[in-house]
């Protein structure tokens, strides 16, 4: 029999791939943090010797969700400046709070908040895009979290560089030094096109290419932002950036809630990423994603929460749910986004997204072991018909009871393994004085 590090036993197991697919008296063997294989249970008690067991009666076990796109460090503004539109709440509540209190150590406090709410709602990987990247890299790593780094890039001054060049030269640096990082991967974030001009777009186009890096950047957010564009060139912004190169398999366009029917084709036919953030968008009242009609397009959708302070939490159960619900409504039709796409949504598709499914967003032998476990158990997701549909329209973040990625736990049985929750809310605490309006 071969020693492996961990045999995991859930009542149902949810790979992911193949879509829709869930084994019952499975199990999966994970060694050295990897995936070896999937097999009937009593197969694997005849070919295996684990150094631990995992069993977990009346719970499903599926990959780690991926939240593709948030701001982690944000979280220290969860709820400070709410009910308002997107340009209001940015320009005169979150951006004035972001030049009087954005710091190295705001970022470290606010990714550990955001990582730690993270792993206890079975987020394993995420995508970010903010200030002092270094610092969200660096707890990230610490707690063990995957994550996208994004290398933020403006036009205007903020307290992390005064402008594009700076910006574009700092990203380059924070790419060269996390290379070595095997839970790290990193994407250029160029905010937005109403914050960033043709030319600082064009060296980052360059840089992509040479870097192979992809690019992360809200796109098409509001109604407000395309009639401006449009106003202010003649073009919309979607039009703007296929004249610079942008779209293409290495481009995640955030947010899409303003896309016309051609626009949709284009989207399509370039290999772009979408990512939706639907709890957010309906927060702000920037619009609705037309998901049902770019997955039938044949895009890659992938699901993300944006940051706390406008959806106001991190919970991917959440936000499976609503892109569910609302895809439906939006398309007239019960049959729009079933639950086994949505999980999908929540997983492979934002490992597709990020360039980085070879590694994660699936149970399949030689990918990470990044898994959760969700308790089944409970009473409000009793009886349990589907597993799938269970954990997208009927289960709780609390549900999730274990939480690895890599091979390590990060949670097990609802406890983290690894955090001082109890210094956490301190420091938390100490921030809150701080900027209290």
């Amino acid at each position: 029999m071969q020693e492996i590090d961990l045999l995991v036993c859930p009542e149902w197991l949810i790979p992911v791939e193949p879509a829709g697919q869930v084994l019952e008296q499975h199990v999966m063997a994970v060694d050295q943090g990897r995936i070896l294989e999937l097999l009937p249970k009593d197969f694997a008690l005849q070919r295996y010797q684990p150094r631990q067991t995992l069993d977990l009666p009346g719970h499903a076990v599926c990959p780690g969700l991926i939240n593709t796109h948030t701001h982690s460090a944000m979280s220290l503004m969860r709820g400070l400046a709410d009910d308002l539109p997107l340009m209001t709440w940015l320009q005169e509540h979150i951006w004035p709070a972001e030049g009087q209190h954005v710091s190295a150590d705001f970022c470290a406090t606010g990714v550990e908040l955001a990582g730690a709410e993270m792993i206890r709602s079975g987020t394993t990987c995420f995508n970010d895009m903010y200030f002092f990247g270094d610092q969200t890299a660096r707890v990230a790593t610490r707690l063990g979290l995957r994550a996208g780094i994004g290398l933020i890039v403006m036009d205007f001054p903020t307290v992390w560089a005064q402008d594009a060049d700076e910006y574009l030269h700092k990203a380059v640096e924070l790419h060269d030094s996390l290379r070595d990082e095997s839970l790290i991967h990193c994407s250029f974030a160029p905010h937005a096109p109403y914050t960033v001009s043709d030319a600082p777009l064009r060296k980052l186009r360059a840089l992509a290419d040479e870097l192979e890096l992809p690019i992360h950047m809200h796109v098409h957010e509001t109604a407000t932002e395309v009639s401006d564009a449009v106003e202010a060139s003649g073009q919309r912004p979607w039009a703007r950036l296929q004249g610079l190169s942008l779209p293409g398999p290495g481009f995640m366009a955030v947010h899409m809630t303003q896309l016309e029917e051609a626009e949709i084709e284009s989207v399509a036919g370039s290999g772009t990423h979408v990512i939706h953030c639907p709890e957010s968008n309906l927060k702000l009242a920037s619009g609705f994603c037309p998901v049902d009609k770019l997955l039938k397009a044949g895009v890659n959708v992938a699901l993300g929460t944006d940051g706390a302070a406008s959806n106001n939490d991190l919970d991917m159960f959440g936000e499976m749910r609503t892109a569910a619900l609302l895809a439906k409504g939006l398309a007239g039709d019960a049959s729009a986004l079933p639950a086994a796409q949505a999980l999908q949504m929540a997983t492979l598709n934002g490992a597709r997204a990020m360039g980085i499914d070879a590694h994660t967003g699936s149970l399949v032998a030689g990918k990470s072991a990044d898994f959760i476990s969700v308790d089944l158990t409970a009473l409000g997701s009793q009886p349990v018909y589907h597993p799938i549909s269970q954990l997208v329209y009927a289960c709780q973040r609390e549900q999730v009871r274990d939480v690895f990625v890599a091979g390590r736990a990060l949670l097990r049985d609802g406890q983290h393994t690894d955090l001082d929750t109890a210094a956490l809310r301190g420091k938390v605490q100490q921030w809150q004085q701080r900027i209290q309006p």
